[in-house]
């Protein structure tokens, strides 16, 4: 049952990564600042565009490439890599939002969403590692079967 949930809340999460991704880029001007600490890092707005839809496209892809590659019995891997790739795709929104924020040339204090971008992160690297973890508490604390 979980691993619906988990399909159906990443199918979601791709067409609204999609959707936003659509409106950052209709959105940013021709040369895009990524970075402006000691070297300015620039692309243009056409790089910025494939570079983000093949990163997309690829952890997206992941998905199925993972749903043919294990067994059909694995649902707890899988449900778990659903929303692996579902806080990959919140982290692509929240980073795409913050270069057409940080592009769009309105006075803001950055500082105030160092949290988001951060929390994401950290949301991305606690998911990432709670596969390992259950496995090893698995194989610890399993109970035989009589």
């Amino acid at each position: 049952m979980a691993i619906k949930i988990f399909k159906v809340i990443w199918f979601f999460s791709l067409l609204g990564v999609l959707a936003v991704f659509m409106y950052v880029y209709a959105s940013l001007p021709e040369t895009v600042v990524i970075n402006e600490n000691p070297q300015a890092v620039s692309l243009s707005k056409e790089s910025l565009f494939y570079v983000a839809l093949a990163l997309i496209a690829v952890s997206n892809m992941l998905v199925f490439v993972i749903s043919r590659t294990f067994p059909e019995q694995d649902y707890n891997f899988k449900a778990w890599f659903y929303g692996l790739v579902v806080c990959i795709n919140l982290f692509f929104v929240i980073g795409l939002s913050f270069i057409s924020l940080y592009n769009s040339g309105e006075k803001f204090d950055y500082a105030r969403l160092g949290f988001i971008i951060y929390g994401s992160l950290v949301l991305l690297i606690v998911w990432s590692i709670s596969w390992p973890v259950y496995r090893i508490v698995q194989k610890f604390f399993h109970k035989q079967l009589v």
